[in-house]
């Protein structure tokens, strides 16, 4: 099994023409994904990758009936083609798009739920089901099917781990990227919940940053609802204090949100925290055997 999408998922690409939306619709593909239609604002343009082109999110639904979104599109018209996809019932809208101003996203997020749409996003790698199908940017190269479930907020270390445990021989049921920015669609507490209900899934990976309160959240979850093992890293253990730096997300306020707050709330919950990446595979062979 796995999670939010697999070899069923049918995805619109919103943004097929420009230069992002081209060249991850060919790795979409190229993992095994079926990339049903595309949409561009651009006129005259009838396929992109042996992808059909629509004007619009309407026409492309009742031609296509796609189940996903990837949207590729700039930021000011990022909250305008959401409301699209909401609007055509599509239910999961990856957004990869960044900077989309923080209001806009509030807006997104709500008209999104009252639709029925789930976002990943903005701002994020996207999500992939390896033998299943990928939604967004993530490598095609780094993934194995397995039984470990990953969630994470940073694109990079996403890959880094993810890679790490593959060349460990530890695949993946589905790994997602939440994104960094400060209001995401999907959070840790939602993936957490789904990987827990996901019987494929044996154990989870958490990967967290500095800034917020996401990962104590999740430690909070994962005491009261949580029975699989989770192993996690948190990424700014040595940032400078007072540095900006990182996602619009990792914003440290009055002593909260800090690496060590959310190392011990981890610790607390009984997740086994890798002081480095490369010690994950070592702690998920150690909780899969426990």
């Amino acid at each position: 099994m796995s999670v939010l999408v697999d070899a069923s998922t049918r995805v619109l690409v919103l943004g097929i023409t420009g230069h992002q939306g081209t060249i991850h619709t060919r790795g979409m593909k190229a993992f095994g994904t079926q990339v049903v239609a595309g949409t561009s604002m651009r006129s005259g343009v009838p396929e992109v990758e042996g992808v059909p082109v629509f004007a619009n999110v309407e026409e492309a639904v009742e031609k296509t009936h796609p189940n996903a979104a990837c949207l590729f599109v700039p930021a000011p018209y990022a909250k305008d083609a959401l409301f699209e996809v909401a609007d055509a019932g599509i239910p999961l809208a990856v957004i990869i798009t960044e900077h989309i101003p923080f209001h806009d996203m509030l807006d997104m997020l709500y008209y999104a739920k009252e639709k029925g749409t789930r976002i990943i996003g903005p701002n994020c790698p996207g999500i992939a089901t390896p033998g299943g199908a990928k939604v967004g940017i993530l490598p095609n190269v780094i993934f194995h099917p397995g039984n470990v479930g990953v969630v994470s907020r940073s694109g990079t270390l996403t890959y880094e781990i993810v890679n790490s445990l593959s060349e460990n021989k530890i695949g993946q049921t589905t790994c997602i990227g939440l994104g960094g920015d400060p209001v995401p669609g999907t959070t840790f507490l939602d993936a957490l919940e789904k990987f827990e209900a996901d019987p494929a899934t044996k154990a989870i990976v958490m990967v967290g940053e500095i800034g917020g309160v996401a990962e104590e959240e999740a430690a909070a979850f994962i005491t009261a609802h949580v029975r699989k093992p989770v192993v996690a890293y948190i990424a700014g253990q040595s940032a400078p204090p007072g540095k900006r730096m990182g996602h619009a997300g990792a914003i440290i306020t009055r002593g909260k949100g800090t690496a060590e707050s959310k190392v011990q709330a981890l610790s607390k919950a009984g997740v086994r925290v890798a002081r480095f990446p490369y010690e994950i595979p070592g702690l998920v062979q150690e909780a899969l055997r426990a």
